[in-house]
């Protein structure tokens, strides 16, 4: 038996229905921030330091982020060459 459901709502409806905490104050205050950042131009902008809190350990300096990348496109390469061979 295969039951369906089509929920007709807007986002805010459902965080409001699901009680989850009404962001959008925040949301629009961290905006600000990094808008007045960017606009401040490259002086005091570290997009690293912005990121730092959302990054996971292992990606916490640009250099290991750059090595992160570098290794994600290196595995997807050899995948992409093994396929070819087969």
């Amino acid at each position: 038996m295969k039951i369906t459901f089509d929920i007709d709502a807007t986002p805010q409806e459902l965080r409001t229905f699901f009680g989850l905490p009404d962001v959008e104050t925040l949301q629009k205050e961290m905006m600000e921030q990094i808008r007045k950042k960017m606009l401040d131009g490259a002086e005091g902008f570290d997009p690293i330091s912005l990121m730092k809190p959302l990054l996971p350990d292992h990606m916490q300096s640009m250099s290991a982020l750059q090595k992160s990348f570098w290794d994600s496109f290196t595995k997807a390469s050899k995948a992409s060459k093994e396929e070819k061979k087969e």
